[in-house]
């Protein structure tokens, strides 16, 4: 049978190593969240409505967001217990990623405003040509 320590030392030593891969495991699950880049730039559609919601559903970051809150969560109470030896590489990282994820729901906002404002400037021209226009 071996024989367990309860060291202090030891213990912080293990929690801390158990906090940095809960940080590690909540960020490549934030990763593996965001929409793929193929996702985005290739979309196939017959009008521009249909590309449009095509992008809004591509640029979707799914629950990426909760799972970087969930890495800086930990990330945070690690740093505050000094638990870290290093930890500049996962600030890095969840920078980047956070700053990855705020530019897509951005770009996300921005498509999903188009995509809404797109059938109506549609209809306002039918009805300035006069509406003969066909409905295609």
């Amino acid at each position: 049978m071996s024989q367990t320590t309860f060291d202090e030392d030891d213990l912080f030593g293990e929690a801390a190593a158990e906090m940095r891969g809960e940080v590690e495991s909540h960020l490549a699950d934030a990763r593996e969240s965001l929409p793929a880049a193929d996702a985005v730039w290739e979309i196939e559609s017959d009008n521009a409505l249909g590309a449009l919601n095509s992008l809004k559903s591509a640029l979707d970051t799914g629950d990426a967001a909760d799972h970087l809150r969930a890495a800086k969560k930990q990330y945070v109470m690690g740093e505050r217990a000094d638990a870290f030896e290093d930890a500049d590489d996962l600030e890095a990282e969840i920078d980047d990623l956070e700053a990855l994820i705020e530019e897509i729901q951005e770009a996300h906002e921005d498509v999903s405003d188009l995509a809404g404002t797109l059938p109506e400037i549609r209809s306002e021209l039918q009805d300035a040509a006069g509406g003969d226009e066909d409905d295609e």
